[in-house]
């Protein structure tokens, strides 16, 4: 038997002792559906699991892409059996929400455009033209700094429209991690959250809303996660990494990325993996992370959670790969099942 697999039977182990203890009603009831509340980033992976789970299990996973902002406060708020957030909870908020937090997948933000006779991947970009034109120093797509990076390229005259996220946002968050770590100015003035004040542009709701903005307008520019790039057909950009290298999405460069990151035993802090060096790093991922309550009211609910993240992570990875996420390593998997049977009573 594998690690993984030997933890995972220990955690089913322990969740069925929790079961056991309660009263003969709670043992013969089944859960139907779990639900769920958040990151928008995690949404087309989260509903391919969903899918693929019900048709196993007959269990449905309800989860409701509303932004990690408001995943947090459904799960402070205990609304739901679990919340997804791409902004990780310090320490003390986890422990005063009575919540035990842990990753879930790493996949990559991609700058997106509408413009006439180019596509996907055909421009590129670098991250201080990017915060120059989230901060409105760059107004027009035939400016010297985009023409600099892509010579030859017929570009037009046209006005830059920024489309950016409205609601609070995990994506939002990690993107001006991005414009932080490679711009003074914007870490200055405008900073990184998931709700910030910006400079320019207009606001749509969730990757969703970015997404289908940037299609309808011309000469937008927006940002979203990679498969909402993938599956709305829009025309994303290549990128200039940390060492200088022109690199395009892909999970082979989302995964060179994080392939150092520093995962620590609580995940209970900010890992946030964007501008690494490497000369396939693509420069803005994300790790997406899930918060369940350390003390479950329902058992057999808190046992349903459990069951199903043990899936994702042992049976859910080809599903992940195949929109261009990143699965988890086997070694961080084992360290978060082993957490699940410490810390989740």
């Amino acid at each position: 038997m594998t690690q993984r697999r030997l933890i995972a039977s220990r955690v089913v182990a322990f969740v069925c002792l929790v079961v056991t203890a309660s009263t003969p009603a709670a043992r013969s009831a089944g859960v139907e559906e779990i639900s769920g509340a958040g990151s928008t980033f995690v949404f087309p992976i989260m509903s391919k699991w969903a899918e693929a789970y019900k048709a196993q299990t007959s269990t449905a996973i309800n989860y409701q892409s509303v932004g990690s902002s408001a995943g947090v406060d459904q799960i402070m708020a205990r609304r739901v059996d679990f919340g997804a957030t791409d902004k990780p909870l310090f320490p003390l908020q986890v422990n005063a929400g009575d919540l035990v937090q842990f990753p879930v997948v790493v996949g990559g933000i991609v700058p997106v455009v509408n413009l006439s006779g180019i596509g996907p991947g055909e421009l590129v970009l670098d991250g201080a033209t990017l915060a120059d034109i989230y901060a409105g120093r760059v107004t027009a797509w035939d400016n010297a700094a985009i023409k600099k990076l892509n010579p030859g390229k017929q570009l037009p005259s046209a006005p830059i429209t920024v489309v950016h996220r409205s609601d609070g946002s995990g994506t939002t968050f990690n993107f001006t991690e991005y414009l932080s770590a490679v711009d003074a100015d914007w870490q200055t003035k405008v900073g990184a959250d998931l709700v910030i004040k910006w400079p320019t542009g207009v606001g749509a709701k969730g990757n969703e809303g970015v997404a289908t903005m940037t299609a309808q307008t011309p000469g937008a520019i927006g940002y979203v996660e990679y498969s909402y790039a993938l599956q709305s057909k829009l025309t994303f950009t290549k990128m200039i990494n940390h060492d200088g290298v022109i690199v395009e999405p892909s999970g082979k460069n989302f995964q060179a990325a994080v392939a150092n990151a520093d995962w620590k035993s609580s995940f209970s802090y900010r890992l946030i993996p964007v501008n690494q060096p490497g000369i396939d790093s693509w420069p803005i991922t994300a790790a997406s992370f899930v918060l369940i309550y350390a003390h479950q009211k329902n058992p057999e609910t808190g046992k349903e959670v459990l069951k199903f993240f043990d899936w994702a992570y042992h049976d859910g990875q080809k599903l992940a790969e195949d929109l261009q996420y990143v699965p988890l390593p086997d070694n961080l998997v084992a360290k978060i099942e082993a957490t699940w049977a410490d810390k989740v009573k």
